[in-house]
């Protein structure tokens, strides 16, 4: 009788640990993330081109233009469809991040200290340094 409680106890354990795996590597498979750091613009592009569809899954921010959110995870939808409950393959769910690329007193965004912030600023001063380059040739043309 010790046998079969010993070979109960060692079946019951293997079972665990084979169940333990296979919801683990299920997580890791669904856990491609190949649209993080892109625009929201880039994305679609990107995932229309390969034949699946869009779904913002979230969305935290109030910047008003969309296709330059920046998509801060992405992942294949989880859903199973029809009577047959087959996996959805073609859907790709993005979340999104629509703040400023840096805070300003009437909109949230990246702190000016923070590298994010800094390089944001950076492109800032080199677009109002091109803009009045193209202003200061313009007056001296014109």
């Amino acid at each position: 009788m010790k046998k079969l409680g010993v070979y109960c106890a060692a079946t019951v354990g293997a079972m665990a640990v084979t169940s333990s795996l296979a919801f683990l590597s299920t997580g890791v498979a669904a856990a491609a993330d190949d649209y993080a750091g892109q625009t929201y613009a880039d994305a679609v592009k990107a995932i229309k081109d390969a034949g699946k569809k869009v779904v913002i899954s979230s969305r935290s921010g109030n910047a008003p233009a969309g296709d330059d959110c920046l998509v801060t995870h992405s992942e294949l939808a989880p859903w199973l469809k029809g009577t047959s409950f087959s996996k959805v393959t073609d859907t790709v769910l993005l979340d999104l991040n629509c703040n400023a690329k840096v805070a300003s007193a009437t909109q949230a965004g990246n702190s000016a200290a923070s590298p994010e912030g800094r390089a944001a600023l950076e492109e800032q001063k080199k677009e109002a340094a091109k803009e009045a380059a193209k202003e200061a040739a313009a007056q001296s043309s014109g």
